[in-house]
């Protein structure tokens, strides 16, 4: 299963409960009742802003740290030789900047149980 922004914002959706500032008489009695949820709007806005402060940090080269998940790098290739596997030519392949995630140990082990 993939998961893609609008499964990421329905998850948002469904595990943010903002608390309400001021009780009535029916939330002592279910207490569940007593959260606001948040709009599919303002999750989207939410999940929106996260990944353009990951994005951007990533384009000025630094890194992005999340602990307990794992640590995004910006990591520059050198130029250089290939083939083209449908015609056989040799060709150049230029420098590039790519995106290098590492694990965290801790989230290593909760995969591998």
């Amino acid at each position: 299963m993939t998961l893609n922004k609008s499964d990421l914002v329905q998850s948002v959706i469904d595990k943010v409960h903002l608390k309400k500032k001021k009780r009535e008489r029916q939330q002592y009695l279910f207490p569940e009742l007593n959260c606001d949820f948040l709009s599919r709007r303002k999750a989207s806005s939410i999940v929106n802003t996260l990944i353009e402060i990951i994005g951007g940090s990533l384009e000025k080269g630094e890194q992005v740290a999340v602990q307990g998940f794992g640590r995004f790098k910006v990591k520059f290739k050198w130029a250089g030789k290939g083939r083209n596997p449908k015609t056989g030519e040799n060709i150049i392949i230029e420098s590039k900047r790519i995106v290098q995630f590492k694990i965290a140990p801790k989230f290593r082990e909760r995969l591998n149980k």
